[in-house]
């Protein structure tokens, strides 16, 4: 007679193999005996309340705010264009004598302007307060005709 092929190691993966499968179909059917029907569509919704918050309760129409959307500011604030000729006031925030530049620090606006050597009409050092005019370059306002206030 022959031998039988199947060896001891193939007998104990067929029986884990058919147990793990025994084991997935039980927790099959016991989900599904144990599984709830979807929500109802009231408890799915969600409202904004009149603060901006999420809450499972309609808002209360009478704390609802109107606004104007052309009141509301998205983006970067605007600015108020100024004529090019208009003088500045500002302080010298840093200054290289070396390497002939230096930024100035606008007194209104407070953003930071860049300087040449090219542009003094005199000598400027570090928290010097200075008048001059602006021109846009390359890379964003220049202060030209700097003198010193």
């Amino acid at each position: 007679m022959a031998k039988s092929k199947e060896t001891f190691g193939k007998k104990e993966k067929e029986k884990k193999r058919l147990k793990d499968r025994q084991n997935k179909m039980e927790k099959m059917e016991e989900r599904k005996a144990n599984a709830k029907k979807g929500k109802t569509l009231d408890e799915m919704l969600a409202y904004i309340d009149e603060n901006g918050n999420l809450s499972s309760t309609p808002p209360d129409p009478k704390k609802k705010k109107v606004f104007n959307p052309e009141d509301m500011q998205t983006g970067a604030a605007k600015r108020e264009e100024e004529s090019p000729d208009a003088v500045r006031e500002g302080i010298v925030s840093f200054f290289n004598d070396a390497k002939g530049y230096g930024f100035i620090k606008d007194l209104k606006t407070q953003e930071s302007i860049f300087v040449h050597i090219n542009q003094l009409t005199e000598p400027i050092k570090e928290n010097n307060k200075v008048s001059f005019q602006v021109e846009q370059g390359p890379k964003g306002l220049n202060a030209v005709n700097v003198k010193k206030s």
